[in-house]
């Protein structure tokens, strides 16, 4: 009897898709922050506008100093491989740009996206009560994603990766030739650059967050759901 109620509250809360592409984004993340701060530590310098260099004086920060912005275990490879580590850096983010648009055509044909990303005035009259219960540590299981999970999710899906993108393109000799405009959109390409490491922050901060979250709230519980798809929610839910 205790077995058949405690199985009466998992649920199936995540698909095989949403799955592989969770995992995909996440080794994919994991190579492309390595690989990214060995090609930045070829030149640690962010500027604004289209160029750079000694003529210019457009630069706005130096994290590199008279040494390597970035110690050796923190980048791919560990040590100064600046060709290794372009091609580790552009083959995962067209494996990101892969599972992505893989991911976003799989949440329009199940309604996956509508049904649980979209951010309903339900969910904005909860986000006062959900942001103070992040706040003191308490975390519900529910059967759907609450008000903050949403807007995070949605900033990183829909703001942070296209950004990321378009500005890492916006860098590439090849794009520029197709895509003469990308880059004065975004500021130049040194302009790019720069928003591209700030996104690319931004992203492992999300990352950071995200797994201290995990930690937080039941983690058997979080890592049962992304693995298998199943999820223990509270009782009532």
């Amino acid at each position: 009897m205790r077995r058949a109620h405690s199985n009466r509250r998992l649920i199936k809360r995540h698909t095989l898709a949403t799955r592989l592409a969770h995992w995909g984004w996440a080794v994919s993340l994991l190579f492309l922050f390595g690989s990214g701060l060995q090609i930045f530590n070829a030149h640690p310098v962010l500027y604004i506008g289209d160029q750079s260099g000694f003529g210019f004086d457009n630069a706005i920060l130096s994290l590199g100093g008279d040494g390597r912005a970035w110690p050796a275990w923190a980048t791919i490879p560990s040590g100064v491989d600046l060709a290794t580590g372009r091609i580790v850096h552009f083959f995962f983010a067209w494996v990101l740009v892969f599972v992505l648009l893989l991911w976003l055509l799989g949440a329009l044909v199940s309604g996956h996206l509508w049904r649980n990303l979209r951010l309903t005035a339900q969910d904005l009259h909860r986000l006062g009560a959900d942001i103070r219960s992040h706040a003191r540590f308490q975390f519900s299981h529910r059967r759907t994603y609450g008000p903050l999970q949403k807007l995070s999710y949605a900033a990183v899906l829909f703001i942070l990766f296209p950004l990321v993108i378009a500005s890492g393109l916006a860098m590439s000799p090849g794009m520029n030739a197709v895509a003469p405009w990308l880059p004065e959109v975004l500021g130049g390409r040194q302009t790019a650059r720069t928003l591209h490491f700030c996104v690319a922050a931004a992203l492992a901060g999300f990352v950071v967050l995200h797994i201290a979250m995990v930690l937080l709230a039941a983690p058997l519980n979080q890592m049962r759901a992304m693995l298998t798809g199943w999820y223990r929610v509270d009782e009532g839910e």
